[in-house]
């Protein structure tokens, strides 16, 4: 008996069986009021999306019409606003293209992003996302990295790149009783339906826009990061010189700190408006000495109030002056080219002229170069300046003319490292196998001051016999004869040759004997 009543006839089997896989299905299956609700909050995510692309747009807008404005300060900044709308554009529309792929799977070609048939199929969005053949969930993990990376390197605030990194983070998930960590690919699309997975890409989207106008924002904050702020002001006076030259006009910019051009001062000096509307005041220079003046400022502002601004300055008018001086000495020498420093205060150099008696004066550059003629003779050199459009002589200055010293005889030779070096004689001598290289003898003045080479036209050399007798040999006019060759050959060490009767001549076309030149062999 109790086994027939647990024996179940084949209807109420099927009855059973059917109730299990209704159960089943109800659990699998995601209600039409959470599918509902996922629709609600990506067509939000949308709206919020274009707001946010409004925003953005704006502030590149702001970084196009400062950069226009300003090129210098705030061209390089659009540039890099420019690149920033790039990126984001890329991986935005990268995104956007797999919304596409996960509708078109599920509902077919023809399938619409905005109204999607098949929101709770739970399988189209791990085919599109993690196909092991294509690994787009992979791809888009990476290029998600990339442009977070790349786009916290324009904001400087700590604050907003760590939101950013948050925001865009992509790191691994530890799901509750599950042993492992899952991707973040894997988590965002594995077991997802479509609805579902749509939402979490608009809400990427989002956060891609965000950290967009979070960088735009730091860019555009960037342009007058470098800007001076002020808090007060003052009346300066900036004149060009405070030293006038009789003759020229005293110039001077009278300007008010941080002040508004579209919005002038009005300037009063010494009681009575001034004429330029720029802030330039001139004065004409009369006469030589010291002269002050004083005014102010009257400044308009926004509420109506004028507020004033005292300044007061001075400034001197001197006779004119120029400054000449002999570059290598407080003389010159005749028959060189002496260099000669001419300028005078308040004037441009190309505004200076100059002249010069007993020889000739040459412009080379800025500097001059006079050359006297005569010695004994002075030479006057005369100065005139062209202010305002007039040439006045500025000054006459007088210098002495003088023959160039003598110059010192020397022989050149090398040492073991194949140095040339100059003989002058004395000391501890010249050995004879550096003698015998010497060809010619040679003159100059190398004092540091003066650097002139000479031409020698004729020396003797005299050696002295065991008898004392001396021997002396002419050369072939600077260079060492084969007779005084022979006699240098036959040099010993400690024995000594003079070189005597140098005659040489310079640049100034004076012939002149040097004193001689004592070569001891060592």
């Amino acid at each position: 008996m109790g086994a027939s009543n647990s024996r179940l006839s084949p209807r109420q089997k099927m009855i059973n069986l059917m109730y299990i896989v209704l159960m089943a299905m109800l659990a699998l299956n995601v209600s039409s009021d959470v599918l509902d609700g996922f629709t609600q909050v990506k067509d939000g995510l949308v709206r919020t999306n274009d707001n946010i692309e409004q925003r953005n747009a704006s502030i590149i807008g702001a970084l196009e019409a400062f950069s226009l404005q300003n090129p210098e300060k705030g061209l390089s900044w659009f540039r890099k606003g420019l690149e920033v709308r790039q990126k984001t554009t890329e991986i935005y529309n990268l995104v956007d293209s797999l919304k596409v792929q996960i509708v078109k799977k599920v509902d077919g070609p023809q399938g619409d992003i905005n109204n999607i048939e098949n929101r709770e199929d739970l399988d189209a969005a791990a085919a599109i996302m993690l196909q092991p053949s294509t690994k787009r969930g992979a791809a888009l993990r990476q290029s998600i990295e990339e442009y977070r990376n790349f786009i916290t390197e324009f904001v400087t605030d700590s604050v907003k790149s760590a939101s950013i990194l948050k925001a865009l983070s992509t790191e691994s998930v530890q799901r509750k009783g599950e042993i492992g960590e899952m991707k973040w690919e894997e988590h965002k699309f594995e077991n997802q339906p479509v609805v579902a997975a749509i939402t979490l890409l608009t809400k990427l989207q989002n956060d891609i826009k965000y950290c967009e106008g979070e960088a735009l924002q730091s860019l555009l904050a960037n342009v007058d990061a470098g800007d001076v702020r002020v808090n007060e002001l003052n009346a300066f006076v900036i004149p060009d010189s405070r030293f006038v030259i009789r003759g020229s006009k005293y110039h001077a910019n009278i300007v008010l700190a941080a002040v508004d051009t579209t919005q002038r001062p009005l300037i009063y000096i010494n009681g009575k408006p001034l004429s330029s509307e720029h802030g330039i005041y001139e004065a004409p220079a009369t006469s030589a000495g010291n002269y002050e003046y004083k005014g102010y400022l009257e400044v308009p502002h926004g509420d109506g109030t004028i507020t004033r601004h005292d300044f007061a300055s001075s400034y001197t008018v001197i006779e004119p002056t120029a400054t000449i001086s002999a570059t290598m000495m407080n003389v010159l020498y005749a028959g060189i080219d002496n260099p000669i420093s001419i300028s005078v205060p308040g004037v441009a150099n190309s505004g200076v002229s100059a002249t010069m008696s007993n020889g000739t004066l040459t412009r080379r550059g800025d500097a001059w170069v006079a050359k006297p003629s005569k010695v004994g003779e002075p030479a006057i050199i005369t100065v005139v300046a062209e202010m305002n459009g007039k040439r006045s002589e500025v000054s006459r200055t007088e210098f002495r003319v003088r023959k160039l010293p003598d110059p010192t005889p020397f022989v050149t030779y090398k040492d073991a490292e194949g140095n040339s070096l100059k003989y002058r004689g004395g000391g501890r001598g010249i050995s004879k196998a550096q003698l015998m290289q010497v060809g010619t003898l040679e003159a100059a003045i190398d004092d540091d001051l003066l650097n002139i080479t000479f031409n020698v036209l004729s020396f003797e050399t005299v050696t002295f016999d065991s008898m004392g007798n001396a021997i002396p040999e002419v050369s072939d006019g600077n260079k060492f004869s084969s007779r005084q060759k022979a006699q240098l050959q036959r040099l010993k060490r400690g024995n000594r040759i003079y070189v005597t009767r140098v005659k040489a001549i310079g640049p100034d076309g004076i012939t002149r004997e040097l004193a001689p030149l004592e070569v001891i062999i060592n």
